[in-house]
């Protein structure tokens, strides 16, 4: 059967496009995938699904029949505010590769600030010799903020690791061997006992700012964060002020709330920040096309749209 043409939207300077269309064809040979700058008139009314990647709105609504969209991204917040007037359906990328590397990412860093890499190299640049004090996984808290895919499968590996592992989620979870709260009185109570905060959670009208001055005083002691989730989940000010307070010790930051960070930002050269360029845990094309092939495949046999994106949480 001959289906529509099925379009990969992009940014126009998406370094990527190529490499995308390429993978998913691959993964799709019965499809006639090709970026959306391709397509004449009558292939735009034709669509009924895209895929997409951090996709213009207008590029989208350029296809009147289209029923749903699916995202080669876990982030969709920026697709979900830009569509807000609209009924189309949002389908996020939902990959275990995805989580699998994240969670390498979060025990990567983790052991960074765990073992005092950043006192090391502070001294390495003092020319001090100095060895600090060894503290045990055992005995340090690890506390993970988003219980979903991604806080589960960090959860397990930090667990793996033998870290003491506290997990934060909208709704109470239950995962193996992590101390889960909820709301905002648990949220308080975890923080008052953690030596390392991660954050993993989706950018929503309900996260935006979490980290504040109010979230950032219940910290017991000073602590360590590494934000993984998005930038704008923690508010800058406040950062630099309890970094400069002594609240925190160290922040690895992978997300920022305009990206790629500024060359004026003081993140750069704050002693106490390790910055990264959103690096924590990049979409695997083979298996991400391999789960959107099973979703278009579906999608044309049934007419079936996977399980998307509610508006009202925000994913």
């Amino acid at each position: 059967m001959k289906y529509p043409v099925l379009p990969f939207v992009a940014r126009p300077d998406d370094p990527f496009e190529a490499a995308w269309v390429d993978a998913l064809r691959r993964a799709m040979p019965a499809e006639t995938i090709e970026p959306i700058g391709r397509l004449d008139e009558a292939a735009l009314q034709a669509c009924e699904v895209a895929i997409v990647a951090n996709p213009r709105p207008e590029d989208l609504r350029r296809m009147p029949r289209l029923k749903w969209v699916q995202s080669v991204w876990a982030g969709v917040e920026r697709m979900v505010a830009d569509l807000r007037d609209t009924d189309l359906k949002i389908v996020r990328l939902v990959d275990p590769q995805l989580s699998d590397t994240m969670a390498e990412a979060v025990l990567a860093w983790t052991l960074y600030l765990h073992r005092d890499m950043p006192k090391y190299a502070s001294q390495q640049r003092q020319r001090q010799w100095k060895p600090l004090e060894y503290v045990r996984p055992q005995d340090k808290t690890v506390s993970l903020l988003g219980l979903g895919a991604l806080g589960a499968a960090a959860a397990a590996r930090l667990r793996a690791n033998a870290f003491r592992v506290q997990g934060w989620s909208r709704t109470l979870r239950t995962l193996p061997g992590v101390t889960c709260y909820a709301g905002d009185d648990g949220l308080a109570r975890m923080l008052a006992d953690t030596d390392i905060l991660v954050c993993l959670l989706p950018l929503t009208e309900q996260t935006r700012g979490l980290l504040n001055d109010v979230t950032f005083s219940q910290l017991g002691r000073p602590a360590c964060l590494i934000n993984f989730g998005r930038g704008a989940i923690v508010d800058d000010e406040a950062l630099r002020r309890v970094l400069e307070g002594g609240g925190l010790r160290h922040a690895v930051l992978d997300v920022f709330a305009t990206e790629p960070l500024p060359m004026d930002s003081w993140h750069w050269t704050h002693p106490a920040v390790t910055v990264l360029p959103h690096v924590s845990a990049p979409t695997d094309q083979a298996t991400a096309s391999a789960i959107v092939a099973a979703n278009v495949a579906a999608f044309r046999r049934i007419g079936a749209i996977p399980p998307h994106v509610d508006r009202i949480r925000g994913y």
